[in-house]
């Protein structure tokens, strides 16, 4: 048992992180105006994946797992219809249960083969760097991205180690994606780790929480050395962020819950505030990208305090788990004008 654990330790790990970068991937090229990424369906992603190489491993199968080829035939086609995603899993229900259908397909002349690997493999690295590029990218993550790229391109043609990596994986091969995933969520580790202490407070999720927040608030700024100025748009920002959650909290309609509120200092100078509330059904984020677009049943309370929250803040980030809502705000100083002669 402990000597084939941590091979399947690493089957498990490798087809999580295929999983994760096809759910995401997949999202970002379905909409034809970019939207925030659901991580609830990710979550139901994993969960599928899951249940599907549990049902391999009781039948004595091969383990399924998502592939972000799919987020490739959809950027070069446009076509991001669920209805031809079903087409084709039933096409390939097909050429596993006819051998004449699979015999057709192995009958494709190599060079044909080739050409439609190296053109997937180059749609699928475009929609990676768009990936990043739209999530915003400052010198640490440019050197995570970076590392883990060459990492795994070093992994993919055998040039890292071979025999002894795959002695490490249990005999098994690693390939580029497990090896660029695993560098890049190591880099990550490393980088929260290093970066400066956070401030942490926990309330509850009511509008009488809102002076706790803003003494702490407070405490974080005058601790950071900032002015009056910066004091003012994090306390501002905080309780926008704090109404807009009441609001969605509201019309959840759910018991009590408690808010995280965390802050730190980010490498340019600015603020980043999160805020870990209690799920809800809109996203943020993509509300506040559709301001200014008609909005029936809109509350206008709400509506100001998202206009307020993007004059306010630098960017927004709302990340939607089950039962869990996480709200990335970064602040930047505010510009110093001089004085006209």
């Amino acid at each position: 048992f402990w000597t084939l654990l941590p091979t399947f330790l690493f089957v498990g790990l490798v087809c999580t992180i295929q999983t994760t970068s096809g759910a995401v991937a997949i999202q970002r090229v379905s909409w034809s105006k970019p939207r925030a990424v659901n991580f609830r369906a990710v979550q139901r992603a994993v969960a599928a994946d899951s249940a599907g190489n549990l049902l391999s491993a009781l039948a004595g199968t091969m383990p399924l797992g998502a592939r972000p080829n799919g987020a490739a035939m959809v950027e070069t086609t446009g076509i991001g219809s669920r209805s031809v995603g079903i087409a084709a899993g039933i096409a390939f229900l097909a050429l596993a249960c006819l051998p004449k259908a699979l015999a057709v397909v192995l009958a494709v002349p190599g060079p044909v083969t080739a050409t439609f690997i190296t053109l997937t493999m180059a749609t699928i690295f475009i929609v990676g760097v768009k990936m990043v590029v739209q999530d915003g990218m400052d010198p640490r993550k440019g050197v995570i991205v970076g590392a883990a790229f060459w990492i795994g391109v070093g992994f993919e043609h055998g040039a890292v180690f071979p025999d002894f990596m795959a002695s490490l994986a249990g005999g098994m091969p690693i390939n580029g994606i497990v090896a660029g995933g695993v560098a890049a969520i190591l880099g990550t580790l490393f980088v929260e780790l290093t970066r400066p202490r956070t401030r942490t407070t926990e309330v509850g999720l009511d509008s009488s929480s809102l002076p706790q927040i803003r003494e702490f608030v407070a405490g974080f700024a005058s601790q950071s050395g900032w002015g009056e100025g910066m004091a003012a748009r994090l306390d501002a920002v905080s309780e926008e962020t704090l109404l807009t959650l009441l609001g969605r909290e509201e019309a959840a309609a759910a018991g009590p819950r408690r808010l995280l509120v965390t802050a730190r200092r980010d490498d340019g100078g600015g603020a980043i505030l999160e805020f870990l509330s209690a799920r809800g059904d809109e996203n943020l984020q993509d509300r506040i990208a559709l301001l200014g677009e008609a909005s029936a049943g809109a509350r206008l309370e709400e509506e100001v305090s998202l206009r307020l929250l993007r004059h306010l803040a630098s960017s927004v980030h709302h990340q939607q788990y089950y039962d869990m809502d996480v709200v990335t705000v970064r602040v930047d100083p505010p510009r110093r004008t001089t004085p006209a002669a």
